[in-house]
């Protein structure tokens, strides 16, 4: 038996071990991190309550073959943003968590096609700088609505989701009736969540 052989059984080996672990991690994980986030953002003045399982918005974006799956929502009232979804992923290599901002945008169903969008960051220097500026990327209308507010801009590069090393990115989602802006799990800052409303604005009209 040859070295490739044996580094594939011992993989086999690794990955039947560290796939159970990281589901049952995320079976303890998932609704603490909902209960969490839901009680931050009450703190923050936000009207927010926990839904029980089982609604339709829970399947939005879901593909169940990457591991992917909805740990709860979370709805909030009077906002842009109309419900928040708490998402693991699990792999070998653990279990990652996403939010989900979930908007209501019944003009992205039709007969145009519309493209994913993501946040780019622009460093001082290639590795170590900082970020000094965001451009969107993406469907070519909506990325131009983004482009353009100057407010937004700023907002987004004094909060924190400036240094995440995840991307911002927004989903359509016609079928559904909503569109998806996914960013890695945190508990955001005031300025943070303020920008992700304004996004959520113009994905309402996109």
């Amino acid at each position: 038996m040859d070295w490739s052989s044996i580094l594939s059984i011992i993989m086999a080996i690794l990955v039947a071990i560290a796939l159970p672990l990281a589901f049952r991690k995320r079976r303890k994980g998932g609704p603490e991190k909902r209960e969490e986030l839901c009680q931050h953002l009450q703190e923050m003045g936000i009207e927010a309550i926990t839904l029980e399982k089982g609604s339709d918005q829970e399947n939005i974006g879901q593909k169940r073959s990457w591991g992917q799956r909805s740990e709860g929502l979370i709805e909030l009232k009077d906002r842009n943003i109309d419900f928040i979804n708490i998402i693991s992923v699990s792999s070998q290599y653990g279990t990652h968590y996403f939010i989900d901002y979930l908007v209501k945008s019944p003009n992205i169903i039709g007969k145009r096609t519309l493209k994913k969008t993501r946040l780019v960051r622009k460093k001082s220097s290639p590795l170590w700088g900082k970020v000094v500026a965001i451009e969107w990327k993406g469907d070519e209308s909506l990325a131009q609505s983004l482009n353009f507010d100057y407010s937004l801009e700023n907002k987004l590069l004094r909060s924190d989701l400036k240094d995440s090393r995840e991307s911002i990115w927004i989903f359509p989602e016609p079928k559904h009736g909503y569109a998806r802006i996914r960013a890695a799990y945190s508990l955001p800052s005031s300025e943070a969540f303020e920008a992700m409303s304004i996004i959520a604005k113009h994905v309402k009209s996109w």
